[in-house]
């Protein structure tokens, strides 16, 4: 019974209502695929995550994973990693290729300074914002699908509305037999485009949610790695020598 009133009201609808539903129709293809996509690159991220965290926090020896060349892609806190790390070891050794001589070349050489350390953070701050951008790409599909798709549908359905009042008035007759082919045809547009908004406003709420966590992830193990790598790697001397000359 539903689906003939849909099939009666698209075939009541007139030109231009059929091209609002078939925008409406575009725009759900659209905010669906970036849905089903961000679902499964977050899943992938969060997974990526814990299995490069459970390493890191292994031995909490912070070159372990760079010297051993072991990747996570797809992992924000991986991408994190490898950009505080590669900077460090440019910053210690003049270059970030790992070789034989690494590990012999990393325990000869010297503490880095408070000014190199933060170009590491910096490197760190860059990969953090890269990676927040990266989970946040096409959420304005979504956005616009919720904002604009039930706007849409009423454009469709005012103007079917305001064609078939124009129809009635040209005819002569007022009356409800002549009015309900025109009128049905109008209000499809407007439930079009609830059906496209309402799961794209469920999808963009967890999706936002979801995002701003691994973003809040991301940033809680840039301070982490940071305080790390400032422990192990920067002679604080240079900083009080540079204090007492003032």
């Amino acid at each position: 019974m539903i689906a003939t009133g849909i099939v009666y009201a698209f075939v009541e609808s007139t030109l231009e209502g059929k091209l609002v539903l078939l925008t409406l129709f575009l725009a759900s293809i659209f905010s669906w695929a970036v849905m089903v996509t961000k679902f499964r690159y977050l899943h992938f991220a969060r997974k990526q995550n814990e299995r490069f965290s459970a390493l890191f926090h292994r031995d909490r020896a912070p070159l372990r994973i760079y010297e051993q060349g072991v990747r996570f892609d797809g992992s924000p806190l991986f991408a994190i990693y490898e950009a505080g790390t590669a900077e460090l070891c440019f910053q210690m050794l003049g270059s970030t290729e790992v070789d034989e001589t690494f590990r012999a070349r990393l325990d000869g050489a010297e503490k880095i300074s408070p000014a190199q350390m933060r170009s590491v953070q910096a490197a760190m701050e860059r990969a953090v914002g890269e990676s927040g951008l990266k989970l946040e790409s096409q959420m304005i599909i979504l956005s616009t699908a919720v904002s604009g798709g039930p706007f849409l549908g009423l454009l469709g359905t005012v103007w079917g509305v305001m064609d078939a009042f124009s129809g009635i008035a040209a005819a002569g007759t007022a009356n409800l037999a002549a009015m309900a082919p025109g009128v049905s045809g109008a209000l499809i547009t407007t439930v079009t485009g609830l059906l496209v908004a309402i799961p794209a406003m469920f999808g963009y709420n967890f999706l936002v949610t979801s995002v701003r966590s691994v973003i809040v992830q991301a940033d809680n193990f840039a301070t982490e790695l940071s305080s790390e790598i400032e422990h192990r790697y920067v002679e604080h001397g240079v900083r009080d020598s540079r204090r007492s000359l003032h």
